[in-house]
């Protein structure tokens, strides 16, 4: 028997986000083109996980008499997101990526001195809602899709490599966003959501 709040959400299956998506190294959201991202980093395995990592402070803590964890004093400290996964492709570049260094003919040198030049942006670009093909030249149909960027991402794990007898390579990521004090007020992510058009 079905029970009462045995429920979901009206056209739930419009609004799935479906496969592991793939992570690329620049992301327009504003742009018009039907592929809005340039450079996928590499193949993957186990799906990617994002999360935001807020850590939060009670701005009220030690004011007397002051209830905590109140609606008002509450606060968010900071962020440090993360984009975590694992390659089973592998390129100068992409270790590069994991190991920031000097680079030079296929020869990475780790570096223990970190440079602006070695945090990237690094996007998370995944296939959202029962419409994940564009209509074609002319059509209005549009995908939709869901993404998020992790901005001045550094791979803060290390360079990690486990191969695999009678397999593949795995070469871990946990990228980390920074802060930028250029911009101090910006948080070191952003998502966006494009909701599809479907056919009229």
């Amino acid at each position: 028997m079905r029970g009462k709040w045995t429920r979901y959400p009206a056209e739930f299956w419009k609004n799935i986000q479906i496969n592991a998506g793939i992570v690329v190294s620049g992301f327009d959201h504003t742009s018009t083109d039907d592929v809005p991202f340039t450079g996928i980093v590499g193949a993957t395995s186990g799906g990617i996980t994002f999360n935001a990592n807020p850590t939060f402070e009670d701005f009220f803590e030690d004011i007397d008499n002051a209830p905590p964890n109140t609606v008002q004093g509450k606060h968010v400290k900071y962020y440090d997101p993360s984009l975590s996964g694992t390659f089973k492709t592998v390129s100068a570049s992409v270790a590069e990526d994991l190991c920031p260094g000097s680079a030079s003919n296929g020869l990475i040198t780790p570096a223990d001195v970190l440079t602006n030049s070695m945090f990237k942006d690094k996007t998370l670009l995944a296939d959202y809602s029962d419409v994940n093909q564009d209509g074609g030249t002319g059509s209005s149909v549009k995908a939709g899709e869901i993404a998020v960027t992790v901005k001045n991402a550094l791979n803060t794990s290390g360079f990690q490599w486990k191969t695999n007898k009678d397999g593949k390579g795995e070469f871990p990521f946990d990228f980390h966003g920074h802060y930028d004090l250029n911009t101090p007020d910006d948080p070191p992510f952003e998502i966006w959501v494009k909701e599809p058009v479907r056919a009229s």
